[in-house]
């Protein structure tokens, strides 16, 4: 975004002079933009970003894309790893009704997700992935979103200031080879996806053909889909409960 148009939405936003001059100082520290404003523009809507929660990549609306694609009208969706729960209120924004839960484990951003999920009728809880969701979940979910962080430990330092300072660690640090959350996730998906039901989280394209290993290894079929205008790459794992008797098409 070049400064014009960063100045423009400050002026925008701001409701005083005393405001406005804080947050062109605060801009001028290096704070996000996003969390100078308080808000993200994900997929045409005005998301709720606080001080310190995982600002929503405009590349991850390719991920909500292929969700949207998937879902069925009613379907039940989680939003796992959900920060600002950017993704699932975006999803449900677009389908109308679906049953929506979200989690997180860092309670900045579970109290950021609640403003922007509750208004879709999505309800958010605390804690480590599965963990806090209804046990009666369980085998009924239709689509599993999972921004999980996939970013190396060791190249956590080298991420832009606005990333590596002002976001919290736990939503960038993937651990040595940047796919450990990913295994917590894959290894329970099954669990709790409907017959057919399909896991989507996002990666980089280096690593795409190990999470794609990772989901096949843990019973889902996998695809992968890439945008190269957004730099975008996402795994799709779909439940095989639904392909017994069925041909096998794989896009990987």
């Amino acid at each position: 975004m070049f400064a014009e148009d960063e100045a423009r939405l400050i002026l925008a936003t701001a409701r005083t002079p005393a405001g406005l001059h804080a947050m062109v100082e605060r801009r001028a520290a290096g704070l996000p933009l996003e969390h100078v404003l308080g808000w993200a523009e994900f997929r045409g809507l005005r998301i709720s970003v606080d001080a310190g929660v995982f600002v929503p990549r405009r590349r991850t609306e390719f991920l909500v894309d292929q969700a949207e694609a998937l879902a069925r009208p009613g379907a039940v969706v989680v939003d796992l790893c959900c920060g600002s729960g950017a993704l699932g209120a975006a999803l449900a924004s677009s389908l109308g009704e679906v049953e929506l839960y979200a989690a997180d484990i860092d309670p900045v951003a579970v109290a950021c997700a609640r403003r922007n999920v509750e208004p879709v009728g999505g309800t958010v809880y605390e804690g480590d992935l599965y963990e806090p969701l209804p046990a009666a979940l369980r085998g009924r979910v239709g689509i599993l979103l999972a921004n999980v962080p996939y970013v190396p430990t060791e190249e956590v330092g080298l991420l832009p200031p606005e990333a590596r300072v002002h976001e919290a660690r736990v939503a960038l640090d993937g651990g040595v080879d940047g796919l450990d959350v990913l295994r917590r996730v894959t290894a329970e998906a099954g669990r709790w996806l409907a017959p057919g039901g399909s896991l989507l989280f996002e990666t980089s394209g280096r690593q795409a053909a190990s999470a794609l290993a990772i989901v096949a290894d843990d019973g889902l079929e996998p695809r992968l889909a890439e945008c190269g205008e957004r730099e975008a790459t996402v795994v799709i794992g779909t439940s095989r409960r639904h392909l017994r008797g069925c041909p096998t098409h794989l896009d990987a």
